[in-house]
Formats: structure tokens, C-alpha cells, sequence
């Protein structure tokens, strides 16, 4: 693997921003451009990793970045996937805080400052994770947008609302999420990195993380004064579903209480006063910025009327099933009846068969002891048959038949 490093530091940098390169030129140069733009106190290096791209273009672009000093550039020999890349990346220096960042995001002025200043709050936070359109559970207007960046005011402008309305704020959460994801190089420490062999390529790695670090007692936590644009699932692309499936099985297995307590955390809904209050400073800067509001707001109604429909077909698929089930155990308990009778057939003849064996043991003792009698009087008959007194008595015999 060959280590490409950026020059001249300003200062010894406080945390690695960590970005794995694959694929999407645009996307990548849109992510890399807005982390090198964007005004922050906080000193950081650059980490781009290039996972062997498949296109040559975007090597050379981020050879060229790392030539003019502006980025470390480190370049994996093979594909390591996601998760072995950010290991690599995590494992240059060990004094340092990281923050992970999708090759398909893009960050606006100040961000790390506000992850820092969120950080320095409670030693025992590991992971920040801010808001974002595409972020799971840390989505904003709602999880389930899907549509980029929600409004017309911008990266910048929108950032600023997060900023200035929830400075400061941050939310417990179940799970961080990986798309622009701050990390306690203390828990690392005590953790370990993420789990290449379990999630290979990606998709999971952070949640399981994150399992590990809430129990052992590190926090993980959202930044609600930060957004941060995502583009989504670029990195991946059709091979996104079967990653996804992947993760949730591995989950399901190491951490079963995972499924629920993301479920619980998302009925409870407690996002929604923060999302409810940038709603309403959004739509006092303009009118068109509140209709747009109004916009995303019918989308949300719709999209959870889909959700209510998924739900009503998924609970009567669960109707159907508990019928089958149902159905399946009564032919299960008829069916351990009949073995249970069975059991008691096999055990009645079992002993009818210990009788006759008996009996058979028996006869075979009179048979043998039989056999030894007549043996003995055969012997005898012999014995007899051999006598002088047998054969005076035969030749008597032959004379009386003459006369």
C-alpha cells in the first residue's frame, strides 16, 4: 500500500477527516472541495483513500490534490471495501479523534468546529452523528426523504438555521450513523475498530460499533446544530440491498436487541421537536422557502400513509401467519399424540417380546436338557445292544420264530 502525504501543515491537526474514494469523479471532488473550503478553527488533516478507483480520472484528480499539498493521499493496492478502508485510515494516527465522511457528502462552514465543541462536552461520548437529508434516523425533513437537499436556501443558509436555532443541542441515540460520523479515538482505544471480516465491503459496521460502545457505557449522540448534505448510497449502488441485507442479519445476531431499540426510538419520535422548530425558521425567511415547507410536509403525510399502509399489509401478513402458525402447531401437538401412542405400542410390544423371548429361553433349556436324556438312553441302548445277554437273547428269538 503506498502513502502519498499532503505538505506543509499549518498546525499539528487536532482529528483525521477520513474520506474512502471508490467511484462518482463529481461527487467526490463536490465532498473534497467543500471539506477544504469550509472555514474552521479546529485543525485537521485530510485523509483521502483511494480503494483502488476504477476510474483513472478521479486517481488523478486526487493525485494532483495531494500534490499541491492539500490532502494525504493513501492508496490501497486492492479493494478493501469500505470497512477495511476507514480501518486503514482510522489506524495512521493513533492520537487522534476521527471523523468518517461518504465520499458522496458535503459539509458546510464550521462544521467541525460544532463537532468538536459537541465532543468536549462529556468525555464519554464516542460517536457524533449530525442531521442530514439522507441520515436514517437523523434525517431531516423526516426519515424517508429522499428528495437532496430539502428547500431552495442552500447548503450554507440551511446549516446556519441548524446552527443558530438548536446551538449546542444534542440528542441520545441508539446508533450513530456512518455517512459523516465523528468517533472518540478513547473508544477506539477500548473497542477496536470496525469488524471487516463480519461486514466486508460495508453497511452495519457503525451500528455495531455503536452497540458495542453504548455497552460499555459510551454515549453516542447527535449534533442538532449541524446538517450536513448527503447524496446517498452513491459509494454502493445496486449492490446496496444485498449489503443492507447482509448487516441486518450479522446485527440481528450479535446484538438482538438492536432491531427494537432503533423501533422504539423511532415511535417515540424524538427528533420531532427539533425537526418541527427548523421547520418553522424556515418558513418565516420566505414565503417560497414555506412553501416549500408545506411541500415536504405532505410528503411526510404521504409517506407515512404508505408506512400505515405497509403496516396494515404487513400486519395482516402477520394475521396469516400466526393462522399458520397456529395451524401448524395443532398438527404438531396431533402429531406428538400419535407418537406419543406409538411410544406406547412400541413399549407394550417391547414387552410382549421380553415374554416370548423368556418363553423361548425356556424351551431352548427343555430342548437342551431333552436332547442330553436322549442322549443317554441312546448311549444306553447301545450299551445294551453290545451285551452277551442281548445277543443270547436275539439268537433265542431267531430259534422260537423257526419252530
Amino acid at each position: 500500500m503506498e502513502s502519498i502525504p499532503a505538505s506543509g501543515a499549518a498546525a499539528p491537526p487536532a482529528l483525521d477527516v477520513i474520506v474512502p474514494v471508490y467511484r462518482g469523479e463529481a461527487t467526490t471532488r463536490a465532498c473534497i472541495e467543500s471539506v477544504l473550503r469550509a472555514a474552521a478553527a479546529t485543525p485537521f488533516e485530510l485523509l483521502a483513500i483511494d480503494d483502488c478507483s476504477p476510474e483513472p480520472a478521479l486517481s488523478a484528480w486526487l493525485q494532483q490534490q495531494a500534490d499541491a499539498g492539500r490532502l494525504r493521499l493513501l492508496r490501497n493496492e486492492a479493494n478493501l471495501g469500505f470497512v477495511g478502508s476507514v480501518n486503514r485510515g482510522m489506524a495512521e494516527h493513533a492520537d487522534r479523534d476521527v471523523v468518517l465522511l461518504n465520499s458522496d457528502t458535503e459539509v458546510p462552514p464550521g462544521w467541525l468546529d460544532r463537532l468538536t465543541a459537541c465532543a468536549a462536552r462529556d468525555p464519554r461520548i464516542a460517536t457524533i452523528t449530525p442531521f442530514s437529508n439522507e441520515a436514517t434516523i437523523c434525517s431531516y425533513p423526516f426519515e424517508g426523504w429522499n428528495d437532496g437537499l430539502p428547500g431552495r436556501l442552500g447548503l450554507a443558509a440551511l446549516d446556519r438555521l441548524f446552527a443558530t436555532v438548536h446551538a449546542g443541542q444534542t440528542v441520545d441515540l441508539p446508533t450513530g450513523v456512518g455517512f459523516c460520523m465523528w468517533i472518540r479515538r478513547a473508544a477506539l482505544d477500548q473497542l477496536g475498530a470496525f469488524d471487516e471480516q463480519a461486514f466486508g465491503r460495508g453497511y452495519g459496521e457503525e451500528s455495531d460499533f455503536s452497540m458495542r460502545a453504548a455497552a460499555a457505557g459510551w454515549r453516542n449522540v447527535l449534533a442538532a446544530d449541524l446538517f450536513v448534505y448527503h447524496a446517498g448510497s452513491a459509494s454502493f449502488g445496486e449492490e446496496r440491498l444485498q449489503l443492507v441485507r447482509h448487516a441486518e442479519a450479522v446485527m440481528a445476531r450479535r446484538h438482538p436487541s438492536y432491531g427494537a431499540t432503533v423501533a422504539e426510538f423511532i415511535k417515540a419520535d424524538h427528533l420531532a421537536p427539533l425537526r418541527d422548530a427548523i421547520d418553522e425558521a424556515r418558513a418565516a425567511v420566505s414565503i417560497d422557502e414555506a412553501l416549500c415547507v408545506v411541500r415536504e410536509q405532505r410528503a411526510k403525510a404521504s409517506h407515512a400513509a404508505r408506512g400505515l399502509v405497509e403496516v396494515r399489509q404487513l400486519e395482516g401478513l402477520l394475521a396469516c401467519c400466526r393462522a399458520d402458525f397456529t395451524a401448524s402447531q395443532e398438527a404438531l401437538q396431533e402429531a406428538q399424540r400419535f407418537v406419543r401412542d406409538r411410544e406406547c405400542d412400541v413399549s407394550q410390544l417391547r414387552h410382549e417380546l421380553a415374554q416370548l423371548a423368556e418363553q423361548r429361553d425356556q424351551l431352548l433349556e427343555r430342548v437342551t436338557a431333552l436332547q442330553g436324556e436322549l442322549n443317554d438312553k441312546s448311549t444306553q441302548l447301545k450299551v445294551i445292544q453290545n451285551s452277551r445277554t442281548w445277543r443270547y437273547i436275539q439268537a433265542l428269538l431267531r430259534l422260537i420264530e423257526r419252530k
